[in-house]
C-alpha cells in the first residue's frame, strides 16, 4: 500500500504543480521543473521517507538498490532492518521511474519539432548558434582540466553542463541517463545550474544588451510580424497544458506515447549489443535519432501536445531523482568547487561567444536571444525578447532552441564519454 501511494505521488503530483503554475503568478515565475526539484528534496530529507542504516548503505557499495532476494536474505540474518528492507523497494521503485521517464519522454519532446521549418528560417542564426556550441565546448573542457582534481565524476558532470547548456533540463536528464550518473551528483549540478542560471538569466533580462552592444553590432534587419506573432504563440503554447484530454487530442496522443514505447523498445534491443558501460548512451542516441526521423512524418509530427506530454514525464523524473538525493552529501567543499565550474561554463561561455561574435559581426541581440534559448529552452524567448524591445529575434531565439534540443544528447554524451565518463 505504501509503495502504491508513492508511485500514486510520483505520477500526479506534477499535475498539482503545473496546475498551480497556471494558476498563481508566484508559482509560474519559478516554474515546474524547479517546485518539483524542491518538493522532491524535501520528500526525500524531511523524513517522510524511510531512512536507510549506515549498515545497510556500506553494504549497497554505490548502487541505488539491491536484489530484492538479498536484502531479504540481509534482513534474515540480522544485519539491516525492516524500516532498510522498505527503503529497497523504495530505492527499486525510483530507478524504474527515472530509467523509464526519459526515454518515453524524449520522442514526445521531439514528434512536434518541425525541423525543416526551422531550418528554413535559420538565417545567420546557425553561424551563432556554432559559436555558441564552440564556446561552451572549449570553456568546458578548460574547466575540466582546471577542477578534475577537486570535483568527483567530472567527466560526467562536463557532458551535463553541455547538455544543459544546449539544451536545457530535458536534455539534461537524458545525458544524466545515459552516463548513468549518480542522484546526488546529478542534483548537485542542477542546483548549481539554478542558481547561476537564475543569475545569468537576471543578467540577459537587465543589462547584457547595454553591455554586449560595447563590443557587438546593433541588430538592423526585420522579420515579417505575421510570421513574429505565430512564433510567440507558439512558444507560448509550449507551456500550456490545456486540452491533451480533450476527444480530438487525447486518442492521437496515446498514439504518440505508444510510438515513444516502440523507439524505446528499438533502443533497448540496440543497446543490449554493447557493453554494459555503454548501453545507456547507446539506448538514449538511437531514441534520439528515431525521434527525429519520425517527426518529419507529417501526421506524428501534427499530433497535438506531444510536447507537453513530454515536458509531464520530465517534471515526474525530477521530482522523483530529487526525492533520492541526500543533502547532507551536498554540505562539502567540493559543492562549492561545483558552484565554481557551472559558474565558470556560463560565464565563461557568454565571453567566449562573444568573442567569436565580434570575428563574425554577429549582433548583439543575436548573441543574447542564442544564448537564452539554448540554456533556458524556447519557452523563455518571447521573454527576453520583450526585455530586449526586440520581437525580431524570436525566430532566431526559437531556430537555436529546437536545434539545441536535437543536438543536446548527441554532443552532451560525446563529450561524457571522452573526458572518461565511461
Amino acid at each position: 500500500m505504501y509503495i502504491a501511494l508513492l508511485v500514486a505521488f510520483y505520477l500526479l503530483f506534477p499535475a498539482l504543480i503545473i496546475y498551480g503554475t497556471r494558476r498563481y503568478s508566484l508559482m509560474g515565475k519559478i516554474g515546474a521543473v524547479v517546485i518539483a526539484y524542491a518538493v522532491g528534496l524535501f520528500l526525500g530529507n524531511a523524513g517522510i521517507l524511510p531512512a536507510s542504516s549506515e549498515a545497510f548503505h556500506d553494504l549497497l557499495q554505490g548502487r541505488v538498490a539491491m536484489p530484492a532476494d538479498e536484502a531479504q536474505r540481509l534482513f534474515e540474518q540480522g544485519l539491516i532492518t525492516a524500516d532498510d528492507l522498505l527503503r529497497n523497494r523504495i530505492a527499486h521503485v525510483q530507478d524504474l521511474i527515472t530509467t523509464l521517464t526519459i526515454p518515453l519522454a524524449i520522442p514526445l519532446l521531439l514528434f512536434s519539432m518541425n525541423i525543416k521549418k526551422w531550418l528554413r528560417l535559420a538565417g545567420t542564426t546557425f553561424l551563432s548558434l556554432i559559436l555558441a556550441l564552440v564556446s561552451v565546448v572549449v570553456v568546458v573542457f578548460a574547466g575540466y582540466y582546471l577542477f578534475r582534481d577537486k570535483i568527483p565524476e567530472l567527466g560526467k558532470i562536463a557532458g551535463m553542463l553541455i547538455g544543459i547548456y544546449s539544451g536545457g533540463t530535458p536534455n539534461l536528464a537524458s545525458i544524466k541517463e545515459a552516463l548513468n550518473v549518480d542522484p546526488e551528483v546529478f542534483i548537485m549540478t542542477h542546483t548549481a545550474d539554478l542558481v547561476v542560471g537564475a543569475i545569468t538569466l537576471l543578467f540577459l533580462l537587465t543589462i547584457a544588451q547595454r553591455v554586449f552592444l560595447l563590443f557587438l553590432p546593433p541588430f538592423n534587419h526585420s522579420t515579417d510580424p505575421a510570421e513574429i506573432e505565430r512564433l510567440t504563440r507558439e512558444a507560448l503554447e509550449m507551456e500550456d497544458y490545456s486540452g491533451m484530454f480533450a476527444r480530438d487530442t487525447f486518442p492521437r496522443l496515446l498514439i504518440a506515447l505508444g510510438l515513444s514505447v516502440l523507439i524505446f523498445a528499438v533502443g533497448g534491443a540496440l543497446g543490449m549489443l554493447v557493453p554494459p558501460n555503454a548501453m545507456m548512451a547507446v539506448v538514449i542516441l538511437t531514441i534520439t535519432t528515431l525521434a527525429i526521423l519520425l517527426s518529419l512524418v507529417p501526421w506524428v509530427n501534427n499530433i497535438r501536445k506531444t510536447y507537453q506530454a513530454g515536458m509531464y514525464l520530465i517534471i515526474v523524473f525530477c521530482l522523483v531523482v530529487s526525492s533520492m538525493a541526500d543533502l547532507r552529501g551536498m554540505i562539502n567543499v567540493e559543492y562549492l568547487d561545483l558552484l565554481m565550474y557551472v559558474g565558470l561554463v556560463y560565464f565563461g561561455s557568454l565571453f567566449v561567444h562573444i568573442l567569436l561574435s565580434m570575428i563574425f559581426r554577429i549582433d548583439a541581440d543575436t548573441v543574447i536571444i542564442t544564448s537564452t534559448a539554448m540554456i533556458y529552452s524556447p519557452p523563455f524567448v518571447p521573454v527576453v525578447a520583450s526585455a530586449l524591445r526586440n520581437r525580431d529575434v524570436i525566430i532566431s531565439g526559437l531556430t537555436t532552441g529546437i536545434i539545441g534540443y536535437v543536438i543536446g544528447n548527441y554532443l552532451g554524451i560525446f563529450t561524457g564519454f571522452v573526458l572518461g565518463a565511461h
